[in-house]
């Protein structure tokens, strides 16, 4: 596993929903359980996500965790990366504004976030309907 700091040298805060919160704080009780069970074995690296002794996960089972996922849930075979994509056209489709998904994204440019957002067909839907209603009057 390969620990590095982010691109940039500013510092990352992001609004975390309720809903995610309460998964990340059971997973933490359950990373603390795992902690005290091992004690002296478990070696600490202040990871979200660890192997049962606190050390960092390697990626080869990383990817291979990733891989069930994606199968256990039926959706198609995507990297990692390509969620990242995938929240940046979410919040798009939802009307964030594209600076507030740059600052989620991290990226220091809103160019490489225009680059990590797709246009989905509700948006494009979106647009023939306000373009006829522009050119017919219709609503």
């Amino acid at each position: 596993m390969v620990f590095r700091q982010r691109k940039g040298k500013s510092k990352l805060t992001l609004q975390c929903p309720p809903e995610l919160l309460a998964q990340l704080k059971a997973h933490r009780e359950m990373q603390d359980a795992e902690r005290e069970k091992v004690g002296d074995r478990w070696r600490d690296h202040d990871l979200v996500f660890a192997t049962k002794l606190g050390t960092p996960i390697e990626r080869t089972e990383d990817w291979k965790l990733w891989k069930t996922i994606l199968k256990q849930a039926g959706v198609r075979d995507v990297r990692v990366h390509d969620a990242r994509h995938t929240a940046a056209t979410l919040l798009i489709e939802q009307g964030v504004n594209i600076r507030v998904v740059q600052q989620v994204l991290g990226h220091t440019r809103v160019t490489t976030t225009e680059r990590y957002t797709h246009v989905s067909t509700p948006l494009m839907r979106d647009a023939g309907e306000r373009l006829a209603s522009a050119l017919w009057g219709n609503s």
